[in-house]
């Protein structure tokens, strides 16, 4: 194992990352260091750097994280499973750590902890300043969320699950049973391409995706989407073009746009539900009909980060459909940890949905 730990430091919107060495940490009970082996800049690590939402500084950004075990405390550590793991392990874990005596986590909505402290967002104070993922190592704390792997998973293909996946498996458990349903995905980028393919195998109907893109609403029919549609498109014109399919019952919102979800709104059936996944930054009100909501017996739901679950949930979709989908070439490019900051001006510039970076 390496003598010290090497990191890429977010210091100031968007100014160049700073690289720093630090001492390996010792462990306390329940903790566990992890040699990072891949991590993938999220959209939400570029809304930080360039200034889109408040991050804290100077702090270590990335989490989107897999990684090999290097360290343990002497009475050991358990996954979700309640399974030992050892030394050498590959494993992923819950974006954050939490007291699971917390009233919100006894609610069922641990990610929401009074407590709450999430990987790749926090400063670096305290006992964790290794935190993030643009580093060689992650100091996990007490209260994390461990899985172990499965074998089949690239770097490439695990590294999103801890946040994309996982959040995508969340909107699903929200939506309710997709059996026999029509699906709208709005917002075809990395979230909404693991919810084509989640809804796709979750048993629906018809997969639709709406994107501003062309290129992205054909791409979308590789991972179970039947029917592209143009957001430019009036939610009468898009209730016109799928008259004949039997309209739209679940719509699993990524865009985040106003607009986009009043749409959404305007063209759900009747008992149709409505999931915003991508709403997470400073934004006009939703003009919503109250009216029209409460005559069509519209659900609306708002997702933020996920349950342990559905990172579960997510892990075993993904082991199990990787060949099927093809996830793995969502990576588009990527870099060393020391060219951080080359990555990042890659990946502002929307060429690939994900840019990965090895230490």
């Amino acid at each position: 194992m390496m003598s010290k730990a090497k990191a890429m430091v977010f210091e100031a919107v968007g100014q160049p990352f700073s690289q720093i060495q630090m001492e390996l940490p010792e462990l306390n009970t329940d903790e566990a260091l992890i040699q990072i082996d891949y991590t993938t800049i999220c959209t939400s690590d570029l809304h930080t750097f360039y200034g889109k939402r408040g991050g804290a500084c100077h702090s270590i950004l990335g989490h989107e994280i897999m990684g090999t075990i290097a360290k343990i405390p002497t009475e050991g550590i358990q996954d979700y499973h309640g399974q030992s793991l050892q030394i050498g392990d590959r494993v992923t874990w819950s974006v954050y750590a939490h007291d699971k005596n917390d009233p919100m986590a006894k609610k069922g909505i641990p990610q929401k902890s009074g407590d709450l402290f999430k990987y790749g967002h926090e400063p670096m104070t305290g006992h964790n300043p290794l935190n993030g993922g643009f580093a060689t190592h992650c100091h996990l704390r007490h209260g994390s969320t461990l899985f172990k792997l499965p074998s089949n998973l690239s770097q490439k293909e695990a590294a999103p699950l801890n946040c994309t996946h996982a959040t995508m498996a969340g909107a699903m458990r929200l939506a309710g049973d997709l059996n026999g349903k029509n699906v709208l995905v709005n917002g075809v980028g990395m979230l909404g391409l693991s919810a084509c393919a989640m809804a796709k195998e979750l048993g629906a109907k018809t997969v639709f995706s709406m994107d501003v893109d062309e290129s992205r609403l054909t791409y979308s029919k590789k991972f179970g989407a039947s029917i592209g549609l143009d957001a430019v498109l009036t939610a009468s014109e898009v209730l016109d073009l799928i008259a004949k399919e039997g309209g739209i019952d679940v719509v699993i919102e990524t865009s985040g746009v106003p607009s986009a979800i009043e749409k959404s709104m305007d063209i759900l059936n009747i008992g149709g539900v409505c999931v915003m996944v991508g709403a997470v930054y400073t934004q006009r009100d939703l003009a919503i009909n109250a009216e029209h909501m409460v005559r069509k017996l519209l659900t609306l739901k708002g997702l933020h980060n996920y349950a342990h679950d559905d990172l579960r949930f997510a892990i075993d979709f993904l082991s199990k459909n990787h060949k099927k989908y093809p996830f793995r070439e969502l990576v588009g490019a990527e870099f060393p940890l020391h060219q951080l900051d080359d990555a990042f001006e890659l990946a502002h510039n929307g060429t690939y949905y994900r840019v990965g970076i090895h230490p």
